[in-house]
């Protein structure tokens, strides 16, 4: 028997040497979509089973294979999330926020699937995902590649492709699922075990198979694009139009479904072949008759999701640093009186250099000991605060990267140093 204890598979660590990435991503983003007007939201990650199997679809892998759900004592089934768009939504319904106008939202958060790990695919794993409801033209989905676009820009990063389909109506995907299903029967023994389960409960999945015998099959199948409402059809090339205005280069990938029921029209995804098979770092689309189907007032809606281990690791990939590193100082104290008196120059320090980092050491350890650990910190420069300065009311400075030899100031002074721009 195995008593170790250790994390569940597929439910990983984020430890402290890996976390400045991930805080400066998430900084970025969320203040990017600020800029855009967009305002945080945040749900429960644990919601009625009911909310995910309306929203996303029964005929589902997520809901069939996936979900992490369990009954209560009162017989109720709970869900965790696997994703954030369900509860957005039950969030609008339930508070009627609709009515105010357009709702501009952003979450992040961990999500939920249980499915076979894999680098870029976790059981536990953390999107920030964006919805707008109450807009129903093609400006707003056009605004969400723009925002996007905007983000990988700032990011650095390279070699990302958008893909965009448009899904049509209701009606348009009922009439080609039809066609779809006739089409595919007649070659049943060419499908594989997925496929055919597929074909009664969503064969528009099919298209998206990942299977290499299939694909000849799949590319002779007839194409959404030609069963299109009208309405649909206009509402697409608006979209494109507002991308080549842009000079957003785009890809029209007609096999581009997306793996929920819920979408309509417009569907997108950010892709890229630097991480193998895990290559779609952001994805959404429109699901226009969503909140009416979960219960609500009819609303227009629209969304993306973008998965935060995938988005890192092609950080990492491509070696972009988010750098820009804070100023970083170790003030270091020697004796009782100097330890008291090292709370309040850290409080003073910190209160006039908002953003640098100030280590004050915890340690009480010799100056030799101390310095060990301020180089350990990676810290600029140390601050030294012994029983001659302490009794002259003065620090000492000592760059621990080279920069000048050490001096011994006022505090007054060593703030006004660290202002200067040539030394920070």
């Amino acid at each position: 028997m195995n008593n170790k204890i250790q994390a569940i598979r597929g439910m990983n660590d984020l430890l402290p040497k890996d976390s400045s990435l991930w805080l400066s991503v998430e900084r970025i983003i969320s203040n990017l979509f600020i800029s855009y007007g967009f305002k945080n939201i945040r749900t429960p990650i644990v919601e009625k089973t009911d909310t995910f199997c309306r929203a996303i679809g029964e005929a589902t892998d997520i809901v069939e294979k996936e979900m992490y759900s369990w009954k209560e004592s009162n017989g109720e089934s709970l869900s965790l999330r696997p994703e954030g768009t369900a509860g957005c939504v039950r969030a609008m319904i339930e508070h009627n926020l609709p009515r105010e106008g357009i709702q501009k939202v952003f979450y992040q958060g961990a999500m939920f699937r249980h499915e076979r790990p894999q680098k870029g695919r976790y059981r536990q794993f953390h999107q920030v995902g964006v919805e707008v409801f109450g807009a129903d033209n093609a400006k707003i989905d056009a605004e969400l590649m723009a925002m996007t676009h905007a983000l990988w820009q700032s990011l650095g990063l390279k070699n990302l492709t958008l893909q965009v389909n448009t899904l049509g109506s209701s009606e348009a995907r009922a009439n080609y699922r039809s066609v779809l299903v006739d089409y595919f029967t007649k070659s049943k023994d060419q499908l594989d075990e997925d496929s055919l389960r597929r074909l009664s409960t969503n064969p528009l999945r099919i298209l998206d198979s990942k299977n290499k015998d299939m694909q000849g099959l799949i590319n002779r199948a007839p194409k959404l694009m030609d069963y299109l409402d009208d309405e649909s059809s206009q509402h697409f090339d608006e979209f494109k139009n507002y991308l080549e205005y842009l000079n957003i280069p785009y890809q029209i990938n007609t096999r581009l479904v997306r793996g929920l029921d819920y979408y309509n029209r417009t569907v997108f995804e950010w892709t890229t072949n630097d991480l193998g098979a895990q290559g779609t770092i952001c994805a959404g689309g429109r699901y226009d008759g969503l909140v009416e189907k979960m219960g609500g007032k009819p609303t227009p809606a629209v969304g993306f999701a973008i998965g935060l281990e995938r988005l890192v690791l092609l950080l990492e990939e491509q070696k972009i640093s988010l750098s820009g590193s804070p100023l970083s100082i170790y003030l270091m104290a020697l004796g009782d009186k100097a330890q008291l008196k090292s709370m309040q120059i850290a409080h003073d320090l910190r209160a006039s250099l908002p953003g640098a980092i100030l280590y004050n050491d915890i340690t009480l350890g010799s100056f030799k000991s101390q310095f060990k650990k301020a180089d350990k910190a990676d810290a600029d420069y140390a601050l030294i605060l012994g029983e001659e300065e302490l009794s002259n009311n003065q620090i000492s400075v000592k760059p621990l990267k080279g920069q000048s030899s050490q001096q011994t100031m006022s505090l007054d002074e060593a703030i006004n140093y660290f202002k200067d721009s040539t030394n920070v």
